[in-house]
């Protein structure tokens, strides 16, 4: 398994689907998982470190967790079949044990980011699905080169072309 972290949160023009970005800081590599739109937004609420005056679904699952003494030990990503994603959380209950719950990747990253919990990848995924990512400016990535990223996400990205502009770099 890989630890990744949420790098970015973009739109697949062509699809008109966001797309997050999970990475993996060891290998510069990159997992993009299509997500809904509700989701999506309740991820950019966490990474914008903003609120809904009323509790969001995935804000109203962590508090039921912390109200009966629980906590999400991680979530992994440990499956693709036929373009889907598959997730499971790692909730361990107020006795200490650990329960494994099916549930679908956009949403375990949206608890976990709401818990401060781990964002794991199996090999088995990161295998099919991790593309190369450009570094970002600071790691050696020029100014050119982020802007020109930037340009194709917002305006250019699919897949294929995804797998093909990132192995330019």
């Amino acid at each position: 398994m890989r630890e990744v972290e949420v790098r970015a949160l973009v739109m697949d023009p062509t699809q008109n689907t966001p797309v997050l970005l999970l990475r993996d800081p060891q290998s510069k590599k990159v997992v993009p998982v299509w997500i809904g739109q509700p989701e999506a937004t309740s991820i950019a609420m966490v990474m914008q470190q903003r609120e809904f005056p009323r509790p969001l679904a995935h804000d109203l699952v962590k508090a039921i967790l912390k109200a009966f003494g629980g906590d999400l030990d991680m979530i992994v990503i440990d499956s693709i079949q036929d373009s889907t994603y598959f997730a499971t959380l790692y909730v361990r209950d107020h006795t200490g044990k650990t329960h494994e719950i099916d549930a679908r990747p956009s949403d375990s990253i949206a608890i976990a980011l709401r818990l401060g919990s781990p964002i794991y990848v199996s090999e088995e995924v990161f295998q099919v699905a991790a593309v190369e990512m450009p570094a970002p400016e600071d790691e050696g990535m020029t100014k050119e080169n982020e802007d020109r990223f930037k340009t194709f996400v917002e305006s250019e990205m699919k897949l294929a072309d995804f797998k093909r502009f990132v192995s330019d770099f």
